[in-house]
């Protein structure tokens, strides 16, 4: 592996450790009872997961382009990066209940101060640090066993599988047609929404509405905290799930692309 595929992997990583960690923040937001305000917070993570997929996509598609007569090889290259956003949501599943102790400090702190710069000082340079280390745990065995049986419905939970699957792929795939058939690898390049689309429609319309209601009938008393921890447990789980299952789905959603863009 050279250094500007390490350095790819790595932007990918970022992506999906902020991507899995976004679950943690409904349960910091349910125990704080400040949803608005750890969104509002969480949007700061989000940015740099933004500014990573803005870094990924240039370098990527140079790489492609730099390596057109050698598909073999790219698509070595694309295997290792989904593999690194199957790590990365490994990684963000075992961090979860150290991250939602920390952000809910930081949910705390800030409804006090008001002020994203002074929260940043003191997770810096005022004992946040030090706090992140009192407050480390990893996953409990009590709460895995407690998350047999569905935390939320077969239905959702396949749906969340596909989505991760789709919208992890999308880009890639789009790329790797561009290989397959360099005569329309400028449309090919354009053309990811065919895949991340279906995605973006899942989460859009089903699953984050959903999680939204389960946020609110928790705040609201009506669903207790272990039943959502185990919808939680579930969700990420299935997208561990969906980014294995687009190991399966790069080669035929890029010779999907790559048929589309020659009849466009």
């Amino acid at each position: 592996m050279d250094f500007q595929l390490l350095f790819l992997c790595f932007l990918t990583f970022v992506i999906h450790l902020i991507g899995t960690l976004a679950y943690s923040v409904r349960i910091a937001g349910v125990r704080t009872r400040k949803i608005a305000v750890s969104f509002a917070l969480f949007s700061i993570l989000v940015l740099v997961s933004r500014t990573s997929n803005m870094m990924l996509s240039p370098f990527l598609a140079k790489r492609v382009e730099n390596g057109l007569q050698q598909a073999d090889s790219l698509l070595g290259d694309f295997r290792w990066l989904l593999l690194t956003a199957t790590l990365a949501t490994i990684v963000a599943a075992v961090l979860i209940p150290t991250f939602q102790r920390v952000f809910s400090r930081a949910v705390l702190h800030f409804q006090v101060h008001r002020s994203v710069p002074k929260l940043i000082l003191h997770g810096f340079f005022k004992g946040g640090l030090s706090y992140v280390r009192v407050a480390a745990s990893l996953p409990v065995a009590q709460n895995m066993a407690a998350a047999k049986g569905h935390g939320v419905s077969v239905s959702m939970t396949l749906m969340n599988i596909l989505a991760t699957a789709l919208w992890t792929v999308g880009v890639f795939a789009a790329l790797y047609a561009s290989v397959l058939d360099p005569s329309v690898r400028v449309t090919s390049s354009t053309l990811s929404s065919i895949i991340n689309g279906g995605a973006t429609i899942m989460l859009a319309i089903f699953i984050d509405p959903h999680m939204s209601g389960l946020t609110d009938d928790v705040i609201e008393g009506k669903l207790g905290e272990g039943q959502f921890r185990k919808a939680v447990i579930w969700l990420v789980g299935s997208r561990l799930v969906g980014t294995l299952l687009a190991q399966a789905l790069l080669v035929p959603s890029a010779w999907l692309i790559m048929h589309v863009a020659r009849a466009i």
